[in-house]
């Protein structure tokens, strides 16, 4: 069951004249990665998410006919992308809260051909709750929340797509403590009920504290990979820096 709702990563090569990567991704996994700035695993997540084309290789979900080619296919395939930049890439500063929220998913509010305000009003509401969104109202500007909330709007955005593959590009940057923690819960409880999670983090401790096993990143391929107690801040240190720990 849980090879046919895996995500395969085959012979891929994010850059040329490097070793290329094979991972397998399973349901309820999180995975974690790791390196230096410009080493590599933002390219790979983004080839995950079909925003980047790789120089060979294939990304494929089990079940779905042909490879993740691009951002389109990428979410025909049960897989939702959190940028990290939010504020360039990822909010409509001009747009509302609701508006914010909605834009991926419209399709599904439409009866008889008409757009059902009610509709995305309820689901809004329902990922209000479940990720603890502060917001004055619905209709107020996503520029008069906090950073945090800001991205747990974005964060509802993806969820609502209803994914089986989450990948989280450093998705606690700039967000307070509190904040971070209601998302670390998050998470976590995605995990539990059987969602695969690929969390890019600029910070180890949050790697360590998060995820299952980590791929480190070195010269534009994967360098090492821990799990279980091999799984240390310095050995995942040492590997970004090529040394063993």
């Amino acid at each position: 069951m849980a090879e046919a709702n895996s995500l395969h990563v085959r012979e891929l090569v994010i850059a040329p004249g490097v070793d290329p990567i094979s991972q397998t991704i399973a349901p309820g996994e999180i995975v974690g990665l790791a390196g230096l700035d410009g080493h590599g695993q933002e390219r790979f997540l983004r080839a995950l998410a079909g925003l980047e084309r790789p120089v060979a290789g294939e990304i494929a979900v089990a079940g779905k006919a042909g490879s993740i080619t691009s951002f389109r296919k990428a979410v025909a395939g049960g897989i939702a992308y959190l940028p990290r930049d939010r504020r360039s890439t990822g909010i409509f500063p001009t747009q509302s809260v609701l508006d914010n929220f909605a834009i991926s998913t419209v399709s599904n509010d439409r009866r008889f051909g008409l757009l059902s305000f009610a509709a995305r009003r309820r689901r809004y509401e329902a990922y209000r709750q479940k990720l603890s969104i502060v917001a004055p109202r619905p209709d107020a500007a996503i520029t008069t929340l906090s950073g945090g909330n800001q991205q747990k709007v974005l964060l509802a955005r993806a969820l609502a797509l209803e994914p089986n593959f989450l990948l989280l590009n450093d998705p606690t940057r700039g967000v307070d403590v509190a904040t971070r923690h209601v998302l670390y819960d998050v998470f976590r409880g995605l995990a539990a009920e059987g969602m695969a999670l690929v969390i890019l983090s600029s910070e180890i401790e949050e790697i360590l504290l998060l995820c299952h096993r980590v791929l480190v990143f070195r010269e534009q391929r994967v360098s090492a990979e821990f799990s279980g107690a091999e799984m240390t801040t310095d050995t995942v240190i040492a590997a970004m820096f090529g040394r063993a720990a």
